[in-house]
């Protein structure tokens, strides 16, 4: 059966990460508060160059696909680590932000709130 959420494995904790702000099966037994993940990117020269002429071609430019996919990847991951540093064993309401600080530097932003959830029997 697919579940409406995300699982994260790391340490030993089971991490479950959702966009929506329930887990069906599971209750909410205490709210540990807002937990975040930021990074923040830039593009190198080469990197331009390289996106430059996937430009000139068309179509997907992979260079800057990779890119934002490594900055919310690290952006997702810094998220859990602070959730699990509060005790929590799942994100409900997760979403990403990202915003342009100067010409070719990015911040990714991954955030939800942190909470122990149950299954419920």
């Amino acid at each position: 059966m697919s579940h409406p959420f995300g699982r994260q494995s790391s340490s030993n904790m089971d991490m479950l990460i959702t966009t929506t702000n329930e887990l069906e099966g599971y209750r909410v037994v205490r709210q540990l508060g807002l937990v975040r993940g930021l990074t923040v990117r830039s593009r190198s020269v080469l990197g331009n160059i390289g996106a430059s002429l996937q430009t000139l071609l068309g179509g997907n430019i992979t260079l800057y696909t990779e890119l934002a996919e490594k900055a919310r990847q690290e952006a997702y991951d810094l998220m859990i680590q602070h959730a699990q540093e509060r005790g929590a064993n799942a994100v409900l309401g997760m979403r990403y932000d990202a915003n342009e600080i100067t010409d070719g530097v990015t911040e990714v932003l991954a955030y939800g709130t942190a909470v122990v959830v149950e299954a419920v029997r």
